[in-house]
């Protein structure tokens, strides 16, 4: 699994414009079962998404294809984890062995 937290790098204003797309294509994967949950962070400098085990690459392409990203107007840190302990309602999530 990834835990993956997007620096904003302009004005909320600019991120605005663009949050829109943004959330379409939040949508789009969380469709697929690439994510999770996400959300901003609080102060809004930023957001983080919980991604699904897959490939790292495959991960790279799905967040270049992100709205912000192809605006450059954020950077994302990708955390690579293996889920060992979970709540019983997302056990299914962890990692398998």
């Amino acid at each position: 699994m990834y835990a993956v937290i997007l620096h904003y790098k302009a004005p909320l204003s600019d991120m605005d414009r663009h949050v829109d797309a943004h959330r379409v294509w939040l949508r789009e994967h969380y469709a697929a079962g690439h994510f999770l949950l996400s959300g901003p962070q609080r102060p809004r400098v930023g957001g983080l998404i919980l991604a699904a085990a897959m490939p790292r690459a495959e991960l790279d392409a799905i967040l270049a294809g992100d709205a912000f990203a192809r605006a450059g107007l954020a950077d994302y840190q990708v955390v690579e984890f293996a889920a060992t302990m979970t709540s019983p309602g997302l056990a299914a999530l962890a990692e398998k062995p």
